[in-house]
């Protein structure tokens, strides 16, 4: 168990966030056959919650984008990539 450091009030909200993001997301549509299926879906998915998925705060950006990765898209060529058994789709320009 993790216990919430004092004086601290925004890392409810962080946590609250995070686990709506994996029950909404992935475990209310996915069936855990276990610990290590388990730890292996929230491992593949935090990569993605952390690198891939667009965040408001980021103005649609991933948390770990820069400012330059604005691209017009209307000329780009985009593919996708499944994660997590095509639950998810993540999308970039192809080279």
């Amino acid at each position: 168990m993790v216990t919430i450091p004092p004086r601290s009030p925004r890392a409810t909200a962080d946590a609250g966030r995070w686990v709506l993001a994996v029950r909404s997301e992935l475990t209310g549509r996915m069936l855990i056959a276990g610990r290590r299926h388990l730890r292996t879906v929230l491992d593949e998915y935090a990569a993605h919650y952390n690198q891939h998925r667009p965040h408001r705060a980021r103005n649609l950006r991933p948390p770990h984008g820069s400012a330059d990765d604005a691209r017009d898209l209307a000329e780009a060529e985009v593919q996708r990539r499944r994660v997590l058994g095509g639950l998810i789709s993540e999308y970039q320009q192809a080279a």
